[in-house]
């Protein structure tokens, strides 16, 4: 069985921060043998998703529009492969060299560090893609389609309609979903196959991280506007409540970040 005493101190900070843990039913679903394929596929499209927010947050805050291009050129043949079965799965291993060519626009200095944090993001977000999909493709499993799951829709929609507000806002939803993966990360891996138990443990330090980068960014962002008005912890207690409802509340769709499965 899977260990993760050494763990403790890394997932400390992430289980305070969540305050509300993954409901025991929904690790008794996921740890179903006849559950694994749309588990891994959905773990699939979320590191996919996950690169593509970070990327739109760069697009959208980051750099201007040259570099913008740029970005959509890195992360096209992952979305070509899963939303219009383009290509193989077999993934350039020269794509890192467009980072290169990125520039932040001058207006605020924390738009360099969302270029830093995100392009190193979007790189890890991608080498994960690519080794669930290996881990599919090794089982004899389908790539299927997915619709996309409550869990992030039901943070967005909360999202305020101003800048820099929105901006915060999502910053504080991408540190969610992060932090919620690690949790589910390692609370699923003792109840798996040894080899893929292990390729979960091997996520939660880059999950942690990532929740890190994103709360530092939104912490950046209100330090350099107003910091009086744009208060982080505040928004981050009542985006705690939106996620833990969203993660405790009765789900009849099966998901990495669905809620209590209801029984069929």
């Amino acid at each position: 069985m899977i260990m993760l005493e050494k763990y403790a101190d890394l997932l400390a900070p992430i289980y305070e921060f969540l305050g509300t843990s993954t409901p025991d039913s929904w690790i008794d679903e996921a740890k179903k043998p006849e559950n694994l394929q749309r588990l891994l596929v959905d773990h699939m499209h979320c590191e996919l998703k996950a690169a593509q927010s970070a990327a739109f947050l760069i697009r959208k805050y980051a750099v201007d529009d040259a570099s913008a291009k740029t970005l959509l050129g890195w992360v096209k043949p992952y979305e070509d492969f899963v939303y219009r079965k383009i290509g193989d799965g077999q993934f350039s291993a020269s794509k890192n060299e467009l980072i290169g060519s990125l520039t932040a626009k001058p207006e605020y200095a924390y738009n360099q560090d969302i270029l830093d944090k995100m392009v190193r993001l979007i790189k890890e977000e991608l080498h994960h893609f690519e080794q669930v999909l290996e881990i599919i493709q090794s089982r004899g499993l389908r790539v299927q389609s997915l619709n996309a799951s409550r869990y992030a829709a039901g943070m967005i929609k909360h999202v305020r309609t101003f800048e820099p507000a929105a901006l915060i806002d999502k910053l504080i939803i991408g540190a969610f979903i992060e932090a919620r993966s690690c949790e589910r990360f390692a609370k699923l891996a003792p109840f798996l196959e040894d080899d893929l138990g292990r390729f979960y443990v091997s996520l939660l330090r880059s999950e942690a991280r990532h929740y890190q980068d994103y709360i530092e960014l939104a912490e950046q962002v209100a330090k350099a506007t107003d910091p009086a008005r744009f208060d982080v912890a505040a928004r981050v207690a009542e985006f705690k409540d939106i996620e833990n409802a969203l993660i405790s509340a009765p789900d009849e769709d099966f998901k990495f970040h669905s809620g209590a499965p209801v029984a069929a």
